[in-house]
């Protein structure tokens, strides 16, 4: 077994890509009480609201990373299709970005509840939707998904029980962004934040 030292200021996950390469097969839609509204052409300050909400305990970042020409290039794009979960209140809980930009192919690019909700059944009935939603192009014919180790820990076993195989595995590694000020330090605080300018109390 072989170890590979991250420099301090950095963190690093294995990312795991899957696929589905047909339609699956009609089940019975799950019950929940949220619904979806579509975005059809949101700012850029409300899409980073909600995708923080969602996002910053599983380091989502790479949306915060954009200037808002470069995001809304992405978000405003016809064959990038987005929506918003909402819960009965009509409360934005949650996210479903589908990307169609690739020719007969879509993308699940963001996925995903609020913190509280997690656990609860309801991303069941989100993916059913997410599901139905990019099969219904009459051209389809392959969805793709990626999840890393920083993700919810039953992220990758719930796609896989969505209908979804792996077929690559790729180790990325990238600067903290507690520490570059994207996401606040106090995110995240299952995965300890090891800053090449820190310095650790020695007792004595």
């Amino acid at each position: 077994m072989v170890y590979s030292p991250i420099a301090n200021g950095e963190l690093g996950a294995i990312v795991t890509s899957l696929e589905m390469t047909s339609r699956p097969p009609l089940r019975a839609m799950p019950a929940s009480e949220l619904r979806l509204e579509r975005w059809q052409a949101p700012t850029a300050e409300k899409y980073r609201t909600l995708y923080r909400r969602i996002g910053e305990p599983w380091f989502w970042f790479s949306r915060l990373e954009l200037s808002d020409a470069d995001l809304l290039q992405i978000i405003h794009d016809p064959m990038v299709r987005i929506w918003a979960v909402l819960d009965r209140r009509g409360i934005e809980v949650g996210i479903l970005e589908l990307d169609f930009r690739l020719p007969e192919q879509c993308e699940i690019a963001f996925f995903g509840l609020v913190p509280e909700l997690t656990g609860k059944g309801h991303g069941k009935w989100l993916m059913a939707m997410a599901l139905q939603m990019a099969w219904a192009e009459a051209d389809m014919q392959r969805l793709w998904v990626h999840t890393c180790t920083l993700d919810g820990p039953h992220a990758l076993t719930f796609y896989q029980r969505s209908g979804f195989i792996a077929y690559q595995r790729q180790l990325e590694t990238f600067p903290d962004p507690r520490i570059t000020g994207l996401i606040p330090p106090d995110a995240a605080p299952h995965i300890p934040l090891i800053d090449a300018g820190f310095a650790p109390k020695v007792d004595g």
